[in-house]
């Protein structure tokens, strides 16, 4: 079963992944550390924005970084090379057809992939196969239902919307941050906890501003903006209007939120 990425392979989704992970690295990873000599597997590893980040805070473990994209793993084998981390070895792979034999991880650590995935259950018990018993997962996810800001717009939120209707229509779900802790609960992981991890922005942030609200998350939404009007989802002068809109939150007077959540379980 194969991944439908709705933001695409583009070189520009390529540079807002990594604007994403450098602005968020502190908020979601200060407690990405895990027991030395640890084999841990990145499933969904994208172009190395994640793993750039968690890899050098476990220097003593080694790491799988595991991604059915092999444009994907060029870029992350790049982005590893050229800052000399020499922990992490690189495979293509699918998430629900892993070749490791049972209980073969320590650790395994999935970022921003379950959103895009029709079975994000069956994903978490694949994994599960190739996870050590007492060994641990880290799952961190988004929700666009946590997107709030001022000032308000009505077309923002259409535009915010027409994501989440989209991904939704591609088989993902742009809201699965709230559901972590049932569905590792129902993918039988036990010690469940999730930890919410509010963005808040405003100008007294300017780098966050920058980095998040217009080169995160506006952009995110504002590349869908072909295939959510070619679907029908929004009409053209709306969305144009939404994205303006979105970009206004980054204004001085401008705020932006939003609650991504990262959860721990344990196979026992």
């Amino acid at each position: 079963m194969g991944i439908d990425y709705v933001h695409g392979y583009t070189e520009r989704e390529s540079i807002r992944l990594e604007d994403q992970a450098n602005c968020l690295s502190e908020l979601l990873h200060y407690d990405s550390v895990f027991p030395k000599n640890s084999i841990i597997l990145e499933a969904g590893c994208g172009v190395g924005a994640q793993t750039k980040i968690v890899a050098p805070k476990n220097p003593d473990s080694k790491f799988i970084s595991l991604d059915i994209s092999k444009d994907s793993l060029n870029k992350a084998k790049e982005v590893i090379q050229s800052l000399n981390i020499n922990n992490v070895e690189f495979q293509t792979g699918n998430i629900f057809d892993l070749k490791f034999p049972d209980e073969y991880f320590d650790h395994i650590f999935i970022c921003f992939v379950l959103e895009h995935l029709p079975t994000p259950i069956n994903a978490l018990k694949s994994l599960k196969r190739v996870l050590k018993k007492g060994g641990t997962i880290t799952l961190i996810e988004g929700d666009h239902g946590s997107a709030y800001f001022y000032p308000y717009s009505q077309y923002a939120q259409e535009a915010i919307n027409a994501q989440i209707t989209l991904q939704s229509n591609s088989g993902g779900n742009a809201l699965i941050g709230r559901q972590l802790y049932p569905l590792m609960i129902e993918s039988n992981y036990k010690n469940c906890k999730v930890s919410p991890r509010m963005v808040y922005v405003d100008s007294s942030k300017p780098n966050i501003v920058e980095g998040f609200t217009k080169n995160t998350f506006t952009a995110m939404v504002e590349g869908i903006r072909e295939k959510a009007i070619k679907s029908s989802i929004i009409d053209e002068i709306s969305f144009d209007k939404g994205i303006q809109d979105l970009y206004r939150t980054a204004q001085l007077d401008g705020v932006f939120c939003y609650t991504f959540f990262k959860g721990t379980g344990y196979n026992i």
